[in-house]
């Protein structure tokens, strides 16, 4: 007799309470953090923990220079604007990603072009990057998805081919490792975030990184205002001699990255083996596939994605109404997923509409006053829109949760498939699968 799934009114196999939240906060965290409320000193450019984790950091990933910033997103965007990247230029990134990694060509006036992504990485598939490239291209933004770093040799080959910049995202990626090379050391610039969800977590935040002076005096100036520093006393002049922003980052969310940072490996270490011990079980359940992670590459799972086929389950339906009603029933079971980007980035309304700076359809208009026409159809990403269809993040693989809540997952997912015909009857029940923000520290 077919067991009754907690859909149909059954006992779910999960409860909240077998979830322990993220971030983990330690007598380290407490330290640190009281180190700044004891100092008095609670901002600033050069303050001790903001300077602290930018060595720190730097030291980590094998950079030379390092800086903070108050988001990942500010990081990109201090990125585009240190190389040069200007109205009508282009910028080239990833159809599944974050808005982040094409919304910071936009606050530089550039215009965002996307690249399908790979079907078994996700990340941008390196084969369809030099279509794209046109002689307005200025930069590429290769994303380090979920923590799987993206093909970078071929993406630097063509980038280094046609003279332009590469950005590493890398703000879901730190610790992530491509052919022995930490992420964010392979391009011109590398950013990363530390939002409270993020591996190195420090409440909010970002940093970045280069081997390049250049970039790292053009990022300071970026970063505060544009403003000069005098080259004896060290102030600050206030005189802006480029535009610039108000993009320093605090001491408070320094202190915690630089306390979370002293345990990023192990917990990256934690993150691997739940990991690993999910595409190991899930991968004999027809119908399921697990991230693919090459042998070159180290994942450092800052979600785990998992996608349904319901040809291989089985069963006749349309693939994105499989992955609803599976996605509902895991749910129901206790199994926190959920959708994390339900539709491939240029699919967007602000790329349907291009109404751009107070609806003037500017920066596209640079470019279409000179005959240059810009379309963003979700069809034309067919591997991402495929997988925004049929995908789903399994949450909770973080630290301190080990493999014996990831068993329970496992056992979610037996359940579900051995009962897909009540999960299917139920797919347009009224249920909103997804992670309460107190797991991941978001209240």
């Amino acid at each position: 007799m077919p067991e009754k799934l907690a859909i149909s009114g059954g006992t779910p196999v999960l409860q909240r309470s077998d979830y322990q939240n993220w971030p983990i906060i330690t007598d380290d965290d407490r330290r640190l953090v009281n180190e700044v409320l004891d100092s008095g000193i609670l901002a600033g450019g050069t303050a001790p923990q903001v300077t602290a984790l930018e060595r720190e950091w730097a030291a980590y990933t094998g950079a030379k220079h390092c800086l903070t910033t108050t988001s990942g997103t500010a990081a990109l965007h201090m990125a585009l604007a240190a190389v040069g990247v200007g109205p009508g230029d282009e910028v080239i990134t990833s159809a599944f990603t974050f808005l982040a990694s094409a919304s910071c060509a936009l606050h530089q006036n550039a215009i965002p072009v996307f690249v399908d992504i790979d079907p078994r990485t996700y990340n941008m598939d390196p084969g369809k990057l030099e279509a794209a490239i046109t002689e307005r291209t200025k930069a590429v933004i290769p994303v380090h998805i979920q923590g799987l770093p993206a093909d970078m040799d071929p993406i630097m080959e063509i980038a280094r081919k046609h003279g332009l910049f590469v950005i590493e995202d890398a703000c879901q990626a730190h610790g992530a490792m491509y052919k022995g090379r930490m992420v964010g050391t392979i391009g011109d610039i590398g950013t990363f975030s530390l939002n409270n969800y993020k591996n190195l977590p420090g409440g909010e935040g970002g940093l970045f990184i280069t081997d390049n002076e250049v970039y790292l005096k053009k990022g300071m100036l970026i970063r505060c205002f544009g403003d000069e520093i005098d080259e004896v006393s060290h102030r600050r002049i206030y005189n802006a001699s480029i535009l610039g922003y108000m993009y320093r980052n605090q001491e408070l969310p320094a202190a915690l990255a630089r306390a979370q940072l002293m345990h990023l490996d192990e917990r990256n270490n934690v993150r691997i083996a739940n990991a690993n011990f999910l595409t190991q079980e899930l991968s004999k359940i027809p119908g399921v596939i697990p991230p693919y992670c090459p042998p070159e590459c180290k994942h450092v799972y800052f979600f785990y994605n998992v996608r349904f086929d319901p040809e291989a389950a089985g069963v006749e339906c349309e693939p994105r109404r499989f992955r609803i009603a599976v996605e509902k029933a895991l749910y129901k079971e206790g199994a926190l997923v959920g959708q994390w980007q339900t539709m491939p980035v240029p699919a967007q309304d602000i790329f349907q509409s291009k109404l751009g700076y107070g609806g003037s359809h500017y920066p596209w208009a640079l470019n279409e006053a000179k005959g240059i026409t810009y379309e963003y159809r979700a069809d034309d990403y067919p591997v991402a829109k495929e997988l925004c269809d049929t995908y789903t993040i399994v949450h909770g693989i973080h630290a301190p949760n080990g493999i014996e809540l990831m068993k329970k997952i496992v056992q979610a997912f037996h359940k579900v498939f051995a009962n897909l015909g009540q999960a299917l009857d139920h797919a347009d029940d009224p249920i909103y699968p997804g992670a309460d923000g107190k797991l991941y520290g978001a209240g």
